[in-house]
């Protein structure tokens, strides 16, 4: 069924990226429409998310951020599928690094670095950076369920140079670079729910108990790579902005969950000044805090 799903889907996949951008934007207007009269894409999910989230606001308001949230997240779908076929020149035309300075500057001072983000904005864009940068690149990735998707995704965000790496691999990756005296810089999306077994951490996250991977800090401390928060806004339809937010230049020196509130905090402050831009579909707050904890 993996195959014959991934095969049935693939050739219109393959053909909406050849469309001008201009197109395939009318086709997200469309799939809104049709989402928002008949499909619902989890729209309790979303619903439950803002409302637990946003208690201040009013039903209005929330149906407000939906509506755009909708509308942001079918054209984040549509400017990933247009990847497939997007050249490095017209990308980095989408792609504005504000300060690429901020990572250079860690280059040169032979520091490894970690570059921590959210699924806000249009995150699949961003490996347009290897372009601007010195760095190898990395990108934690979960793998997905269909192996057949799961290798159009590598092949996709391989494409401009950087390198998908597993959630359970990226040590062992990062170690196999340092001994080939290669400076890395690994994209790490830490707002992730993780399974429940894996949970070690909980804290405040948009006005909720949400527990939170601690994998992006143990590593940061472990290999003593500095840490930059990368914040995105986005400009206008197809026009993204980056900012390079230094949060730590030796990882070592911080203490236990410093990194991760750090990162967080910026997370929600940032969700907050445009909600919209963040992935609300995802099921963020499915466990459940225990009374022990």
């Amino acid at each position: 069924m993996n195959a014959l799903g991934f095969y049935l889907l693939y050739p219109l996949i393959w053909t909406l990226s050849l469309l001008p951008l201009r197109i395939q934007y009318f086709l997200s207007d469309l799939l809104f429409v049709l989402n928002y009269l008949f499909i619902g894409y989890r729209r309790k999910v979303v619903y439950l998310n803002l409302r637990n989230s946003f208690p201040e606001k009013s039903n209005k308001n929330i149906r407000t951020i939906a509506r755009k949230f909708y509308r942001h997240l079918f054209d984040q779908m549509i400017e990933s599928i247009a990847l497939i076929h997007m050249s490095p020149k017209r990308i980095l035309k989408h792609m504005r690094f504000k300060n690429p300075e901020v990572i250079e500057d860690l280059y040169k001072k032979n520091k490894g670095v970690i570059l921590v983000l959210g699924h806000y904005g249009n995150w699949e864009w961003l490996i347009s950076l290897q372009m601007l940068v010195s760095y190898q690149t990395l990108a934690i990735y979960k793998q997905l369920n269909n192996k057949y998707f799961d290798r159009m995704y590598i092949n996709i965000r391989s494409r401009y140079g950087m390198t998908p790496v597993p959630m359970n691999s990226i040590l062992r990756e990062l170690i196999n670079r340092e001994q080939k005296n290669e400076l890395t810089l690994t994209y790490s999306l830490g707002d992730q729910r993780p399974l429940f077994r894996h949970i070690q951490y909980w804290t405040r996250f948009l006005n909720q108990d949400t527990p939170v991977y601690l994998g992006t800090e143990k590593i940061a401390r472990k290999k003593d790579l500095a840490v930059v928060f990368l914040k995105m806004r986005k400009i206008r339809r197809g026009i993204y902005e980056t900012e390079f937010i230094p949060l730590f230049e030796n990882s070592r020196e911080t203490k236990e969950h410093e990194i991760t509130d750090k990162y967080l905090n910026i997370l929600e402050k940032t969700i907050i000044e445009r909600p919209e831009l963040w992935l609300w579909t995802h099921k963020r707050w499915k466990h459940i805090k225990p009374d022990n904890v």
